[in-house]
């Protein structure tokens, strides 16, 4: 719903003003969400056909830039404690999207993706997977716009969540990776909780990207496909970063300002995320998609926080 139109320049002008103040210190992940939607649903996003790219680069050398603010030894450990909920919720979470697919009539195609997206990492899983199972342009619409919306929810209701259940810093971390599908959401929520929130969160997701490879093969002798499978060699940037920073004597005060300048980066990524999200894309997720995203959403929520709350 476009309130009103000015004119194209205008429009363009006062969206890159909202990017500057979301690299400023006054504005937080969630605001900066917030603010996106709301210029994208009542002014109408400028650069609409460009910001997918934006969003993609923006985020990718965010979280490279994270990794310079992370000591190897901390990398390691929060991998290590993520590695177990990480496998038990992934093959969880797959199953349980089979079962639920059935029982709501959707298509296997669809179900797989949406499974795939909530069990992996959101956008970037569907977008692997979708190939190697040949999906349309609707399954993967409705795949996309089921994540899109409650990734948006998850950025902006986690971390009061976090504060009402007292989770430490590690656990919420932890539970963010696991429980919100993006890499940007899950990075956002964790920089709105707090510093170390986001070193764990981030390293943990990370990690869990990498089931991607695993996934898609396995897809591919499933769906008996010859698809090509997507590697987020990103990743390997990120750990490069995590090297240099930990073993090659990189100067302190540099790779602070890196990690400080990624963090601003990050949030105004979100401002492109939220200017990305439309109603349009919301109604195209379709009421079974909504309630099986959901579902599964809200078992791997509930079901991870269970097991950090036991394992710690």
């Amino acid at each position: 719903m476009v309130l009103f139109k000015p004119s194209a320049l205008l429009l363009k002008v006062f969206f890159w003003i909202l990017i500057v103040l979301s690299l400023s210190p006054w504005i937080n992940p969630p605001v900066a969400l917030l603010l996106g939607f709301l210029f994208s649903h009542f002014l109408s996003n400028p650069y609409a056909k460009q910001n997918k790219e934006a969003v993609n680069w923006t985020l990718k050398s965010a979280v490279v830039g994270l990794g310079f603010g992370l000591s190897a030894e901390k990398a390691l450990s929060a991998g290590a404690d993520g590695f177990l909920i990480t496998v038990i919720s992934i093959s969880t979470t797959l199953l349980l999207g089979w079962l639920l697919g059935k029982a709501l009539k959707l298509n296997s195609r669809s179900s797989y993706l949406l499974s795939s997206g909530t069990a992996i990492c959101g956008g970037s899983a569907i977008a692997a997977i979708a190939p190697i199972i040949k999906a349309n342009e609707r399954d993967i619409s409705m795949a996309m716009g089921t994540v899109f919306l409650l990734n948006s929810v998850a950025l902006i209701i986690f971390p009061f969540i976090g504060e009402a259940l007292s989770l430490s810093q590690e656990q919420f971390g932890l539970w963010a990776a696991i429980a919100i599908h993006d890499t940007s959401s899950v990075v956002g929520a964790a920089a709105a909780y707090g510093e170390e929130a986001l070193e764990i969160a981030t390293t943990v997701k990370l990690a869990r990207a990498l089931w991607i490879i695993p996934l898609a093969l396995i897809t591919a002798r499933i769906f008996k496909s010859e698809g090509k499978i997507k590697f987020p060699y990103f990743i390997l940037l990120f750990i490069a970063a995590i090297i240099i920073n930990s073993y090659l004597g990189f100067p302190k005060e540099f790779s602070d300002g890196i990690s400080q300048v990624s963090r601003r980066v990050l949030t105004a990524t979100l401002f492109l995320v939220g200017a990305g999200l439309s109603v349009k894309k919301i109604k195209q997720a379709g009421v079974p998609s909504l309630i099986l995203g959901l579902s599964l959403w809200i078992f791997i929520s509930l079901s991870s926080l269970a097991f950090i709350f036991w394992y710690n």
